[in-house]
């Protein structure tokens, strides 16, 4: 599993079907960062059963997917376009674990 140091959430759900090059898009347009800045950017389906990440690993980008088949991945309400998260929390996130209820350490 890729293991990034600093991950964002894009709040709003995405059209999971899209790539990594609209996603790439996506990251500089309205998130506005760089998808090549070194953090992963995090991406949800409405029904947040699916997640997409672009990781930067000094090379190039990674498009990976995880989908969970009984849970739901837990994300902020909509607001903010962007959320930081830990990297703690970004393993309980993709364990499809409640990560906002799990104590910062």
């Amino acid at each position: 599993m890729i293991c990034p140091h600093q991950v964002f959430l894009a709040v709003a759900p995405l059209d999971l079907r899209w790539g990594l090059e609209r996603l790439s898009c996506h990251v500089q347009q309205v998130l506005g960062r760089s998808p090549c800045d070194g953090s992963a950017y995090a991406f949800s389906n409405r029904t947040r059963t699916r997640l997409k990440l672009l990781v930067w690993d000094h090379s190039g980008i990674w498009l990976c997917q995880r989908r969970l088949h009984q849970a739901l991945f837990c994300w902020p309400q909509p607001g903010e376009p962007v959320w930081r998260i830990s990297e703690r929390e970004w393993h309980w996130l993709v364990a499809g674990v409640a990560w906002r209820g799990v104590e910062r350490g």
